[in-house]
């Protein structure tokens, strides 16, 4: 096995095509086909299916090829450190839930790099998502929250993918409305109130799991429903329709304009928002500044 062949089985399964992959590495696909059946044969399993749509990982294709991203990780950051590539961007990646706040903190982090230097990734996504990110070393750092609900739910499957949850905030849960609103100049809004409006939540894919809602009492009876996957169209919803969602109260208006207010909810609720880790890692001093500009910015807003 080498480094080299590790690349292309992670290029491979990224693209999901043997001649995608091959343009992407500069190498021919006969010469690519053969190191992944020496690779196979060394290990003695099957990475890949192989059929005429192209190329899928077998179940036992996909574990390998977990441990070979951290494993390749683990030599770009080698390699980044003592190698002679000095032309080498360093990377660094979050995956999170859909939080202006953790958006804000990335575009201060970015502010303080020449980005022609560093190669910097951000990503709203769905809540497995965000966790297979860091599992896999997609993303150094996933920001996330817990509530009672979920807690049980959520810390199995964090230590069933190897991660470690960091709190960060604990606070109440807002409505987070147009400010034109019927509803928007209460000062607090129950539950029953909300009965003729509809409630807008990120819609979580396949893995739509109660555990997985971004939205606190996600098991609630809501009379009216609309999943979006786009935080910019979950605020045209807010218009158009007099749609709501219930977050954390935590908006930044910079990013996401005047128009929209967070009233207090009516609920004994509790939410706990925090970043996730790779268990056992030491974080990048880039992590690490990232996670300081989350703080401040949050410390800014109590």
């Amino acid at each position: 096995m080498t480094i080299q062949q590790l690349h292309y089985a992670i290029t491979i399964s990224e693209t999901g095509s043997i001649n995608k992959a091959s343009e992407l590495l500069y190498v021919a696909q006969p010469s690519l086909t053969s190191s992944m059946q020496e690779l196979e044969k060394e290990f003695g399993l099957t990475i890949f299916h192989r059929s005429g749509r192209g190329v899928t990982l077998t179940p036992e294709g996909a574990e390998f090829i977990l441990y070979a991203r951290q494993v390749y990780s683990q030599y770009e950051g080698f390699m980044d450190r003592f190698g002679k590539a000095k032309n080498r961007k360093k990377k660094f990646s979050v995956s999170t839930q859909h939080y202006s706040f953790a958006v804000k903190a990335f575009v201060e982090l970015v502010k303080e790099f020449d980005t022609s230097q560093y190669e910097f990734a951000i990503y709203e996504t769905q809540t497995k998502a965000v966790i297979s990110d860091v599992a896999n070393m997609k993303s150094e750092v996933g920001i996330l929250y817990l509530s009672d609900f979920n807690r049980s739910a959520m810390g199995k499957l964090l230590r069933t993918a190897g991660l470690e949850f960091h709190p960060l905030i604990t606070c109440n849960p807002y409505v987070y409305l147009w400010s034109g609103h019927p509803l928007a100049k209460k000062e607090s809004i129950r539950f029953e109130e909300l009965q003729d409006y509809p409630c807008l939540s990120f819609d979580q894919g396949d893995a739509g799991s109660f555990y997985y809602a971004e939205e606190v009492l996600s098991t609630s009876e809501y009379l009216r429903t609309i999943k979006t996957n786009d935080r910019a169209t979950m605020l045209n919803l807010m218009v158009g329709l007099y749609g709501y969602t219930l977050c954390s109260g935590i908006i930044c208006e910079e990013l996401n304009g005047s128009d929209y207010i967070a009233v207090p909810f009516a609920s004994d609720s509790v939410m706990e928002i925090g970043y996730v880790t790779k268990k056992n890692t030491i974080p990048s001093s880039i992590g690490s500044l990232y996670i300081e500009k989350i703080r401040e910015y949050l410390g800014s807003q109590l």
